[in-house]
């Protein structure tokens, strides 16, 4: 669907640079965190750019994602070796979860919503290798530690927020260039499966507003979609957009991790990445939280 009347390009503000690929961007305690892929790296970032690092991994590393549960313990996904970890009390990274008994192949992304369930997708082929295609699945580890394939035949899943009310989660489906939404059953369960907006280019990172609207990266754009496909705003960028997240103490502000993707072998070649901040409609809602 092309964009609509109220559409509109914005100028976006530097807040970081000097990344190689940020990704994964949460708020949390006041800061914005998210990961470096191609330095190993989890940083949180002020209001002033400052950033400091929270958590390490090995540089190959990639993809790797992360979010918190309700008591703030951080959680990772180690996208090449398909195991969940989280963050010791001494800082330490520790094992949580094998994924690999649903996929061997990359694990991609992570939401945990406010019952603690935690959602994690895989895409399923060597991607970063040059391996053919395959759809990949969503996995629940539920709060009882039972790790659990919900939903299957996804095109490249990607980002995925859940609604306020844990009823509703949607997830970016890059190959297909649509976002998807799944009703959330008592057990965690996801059923219902339906086209929640039909876009012209590949979604990646989203994050969900208050307004019910989503903002997903695409291509070397952020969009702000309502359910349906309506674009209810367009921000251009130089670079590809790699993820979004809403955040900000004062004012609802848009995080937008972006860089220039030359393709897997030279993805960590050189730092494009940046953070851009922009402002927002309406502040975050749902989870990431």
């Amino acid at each position: 669907m092309p964009p609509s009347a109220s559409a509109a390009t914005e100028d976006a503000d530097v807040l970081l640079e000097g990344l190689v690929i940020g990704e994964s961007p949460r708020w949390h305690e006041g800061r914005l965190w998210c990961s470096n892929w191609g330095a190993g790296e989890i940083l949180a970032v002020d209001a002033d750019g400052c950033s400091e690092v929270m958590a390490e991994l090995a540089v190959s590393t990639v993809p790797f994602c992360f979010d918190f549960d309700s008591e703030g313990t951080l959680l990772v996904v180690d996208g090449p070796q398909a195991r969940l970890l989280e963050r010791a009390p001494g800082g330490a990274l520790e094992a949580r979860a094998d994924l690999g008994s649903l996929s061997r192949h990359p694990w991609n992304e992570i939401v945990v919503d406010g019952r603690d369930n935690v959602y994690l997708n895989s895409i399923c082929f060597d991607m970063m290798g040059g391996g053919e295609f395959r759809p990949g699945i969503i996995a629940l580890l539920g709060a009882d530690g039972e790790l659990r394939q919900v939903a299957d035949d996804l095109a490249f899943p990607n980002g995925m927020v859940v609604t306020p009310d844990n009823r509703t989660l949607i997830v970016s489906e890059s190959y297909a260039a649509r976002l998807t939404a799944f009703d959330i059953e008592s057990d965690g369960s996801l059923s219902g499966r339906r086209v929640w907006a039909q876009l012209e280019d590949p979604p990646d990172g989203i994050s969900l507003d208050e307004h019910g609207a989503v903002w997903a990266g695409a291509m070397n754009r952020c969009l702000r979609v309502a359910e349906g496909g309506e674009i209810l705003q367009a921000i251009t960028l130089d670079r590809s957009c790699f993820a979004c997240m809403l955040g900000g103490d004062a004012e609802p502000t848009l995080f937008v991790m972006a860089a220039e993707w030359n393709g897997p072998d030279g993805m960590t070649a050189q730092r494009t990445g940046r953070i851009v901040t922009v402002p927002a409609p309406a502040p975050r809602a749902g989870f990431p939280g």
